[in-house]
């Protein structure tokens, strides 16, 4: 892995997809040197983007993978993007150990644990921490109890990260968005509405992700909503399943 000298750097988690290649995609264009982890990758690196082959409920291999990306010569770490999640759907009865916690794994333990490991760096340089929540948080959530409720968490959780750090110049902001058109949803009997005004795009929360980054110095956006301008989803077919 090579790094541009004096290149701000950032790490995005779950980048091999959706909203979290949206988000490393979008960075590259913005000057970062982006590190992307995610479990696969179906597409080459490009300029400034780099993939880190890592999984992330294996907190050894995880840990691992972030010291190595903190430690790389000349890299400036300004950003963090606690994008990765996991979900499944149902009612809560019909879920089963192993489901829960890879989403208490996934969506809340593996954000807080990467961000302590790289809050002492974070805040020598002033960096920001983004992370990528759900507006499941701000919303009771039947068929999507556990995931909803993870999701609170990681919201809870940055809000009071923000006033622990925000004394050190280090902004954090929580994205919450709504039904977005991406394969979080394929465990669902449900997927995102076709029309363009009933769903969200993965560009739509990089478009947020950006803005956060763009307010002037000594100011932060704690938290950020995004929605489709209707509230409406799609029933999965069989054959859509298939």
């Amino acid at each position: 892995m090579s790094v541009i000298t004096n290149k701000k750097t950032a790490i995005v988690t779950g980048a091999s997809s959706g909203i979290g290649k949206a988000i490393a995609y979008r960075l590259v264009e913005m000057g970062y040197e982006v590190y992307g982890i995610g479990r696969k990758f179906d597409d080459g690196e490009k300029p400034g983007l780099h993939h880190i082959v890592c999984d992330l409920r294996n907190t050894g291999e995880m840990l691992s993978a972030v010291k190595r990306i903190a430690k790389l010569p000349d890299a400036e770490l300004k950003l963090l993007v606690n994008n990765a999640g996991a979900a499944y759907y149902g009612l809560h009865e019909e879920q089963n150990p192993e489901k829960i916690q890879e989403m208490v794994r996934v969506n809340l333990e593996v954000p807080m644990i990467i961000t302590q490991q790289l809050l002492r760096t974070l805040k020598e340089n002033r960096g920001n921490i983004i992370n990528i929540s759900s507006v499941t948080a701000i919303s009771s959530n039947p068929h999507g109890v556990a995931y909803g409720a993870t999701k609170a968490g990681l919201m809870s959780f940055s809000r009071s990260l923000f006033d622990e750090v925000r004394k050190y110049g280090v902004g954090v902001t929580a994205i919450l968005p709504d039904m977005t058109d991406t394969a979080l949803y394929r465990n669902a009997d449900f997927e995102a509405d076709d029309s363009v005004d009933a769903h969200l795009e993965p560009e739509d929360v990089a478009d947020a992700v950006e803005y956060a980054l763009s307010v002037r110095e000594g100011t932060c956006v704690p938290e950020i909503v995004v929605r489709p301008q209707l509230h409406r989803i799609k029933k999965k077919t069989r054959n859509n399943e298939g």
